[in-house]
């Protein structure tokens, strides 16, 4: 059985999470939130964590050092990244460190779901 099944919704702005939430369910994923990179960070939950799908541009900590942080930790998560500034730069960084996808605000719950689809 695989223990990792839950998708980690980090975003700073609660109608992104709730809808990003509710989407995710709806393709049959456990579903936890976090309003900053730091709480999940903090949530002692990274082991069951199969993915996160996090804003890039966050008060605090950004998406991009979270995921740095991450492997300074030794969990290699897959990362979806959303965001509504996708500079070339942005999207080179966050790719080079791992990323599954970056996508664009707003985003289509098809995409989500096709990105979701590599990690099954």
């Amino acid at each position: 059985m695989h223990t990792r099944s839950i998708v980690s919704v980090v975003d700073d702005d609660e109608s992104v999470r709730v809808a990003t939430s509710s989407l995710l369910r709806s393709l049959g994923w456990d579903v936890c939130i976090y309003a900053s990179a730091e709480s999940f960070l903090e949530s002692g939950r990274l082991d069951e964590v199969a993915c996160v799908i996090s804003d890039i541009q966050m008060p605090g900590m950004t998406g991009l050092q979270m995921q740095q942080r991450l492997r300074e930790m030794g969990h290699a998560l897959p990362i979806v990244f959303i965001t509504a500034f996708a500079s070339e730069s942005v999207r080179r960084q966050a790719l080079e460190g791992g990323a599954v996808c970056l996508l664009s605000k707003p985003v289509d719950g098809a995409v989500v779901s096709q990105c979701l689809e590599k990690l099954r």
